[in-house]
């Protein structure tokens, strides 16, 4: 599967952004992970093909994660952005619903989110 992840830019504190990642097929397992400079890459969300959702608690209440399945395409709203968000976010695909990397089993390019204060 190959995951091809866009959306990213610059925008101002509480603003909003929406990411997508395509997948080349079929996914049981979708999530968002972001990295920021000098830190360890980090869960954001996940989702099922049926729907269940976990998020970081960093940003419940914030993002939303959902599908199109018959798209093979995986969203990430944004909003309330914060200057803590800027990362660099991938979007990953797995067999299990995680908020473990190493569980993911294909990862995209990622795309870069920068939040100006």
């Amino acid at each position: 599967v190959q995951l091809q992840a866009c959306g990213g830019g610059l925008v101002q504190a509480g603003g909003c952004l929406r990411l997508s990642c395509a997948a080349s097929g079929r996914t049981f397992t979708m999530g968002w992970f972001r990295q920021a400079p000098g830190k360890d890459r980090e869960f954001v969300a996940t989702s099922t093909w049926s729907g269940t959702t976990d998020y970081a608690d960093s940003v419940k209440g914030r993002f939303t994660i959902s599908r199109d399945d018959a798209k093979n395409t995986m969203y990430l709203q944004m909003n309330s952005l914060k200057p803590d968000d800027t990362a660099i976010y991938y979007c990953a695909s797995g067999q299990i619903l995680s908020r473990g990397s190493l569980l993911y089993d294909y990862w995209g390019q990622g795309t870069l989110v920068t939040v100006s204060s």
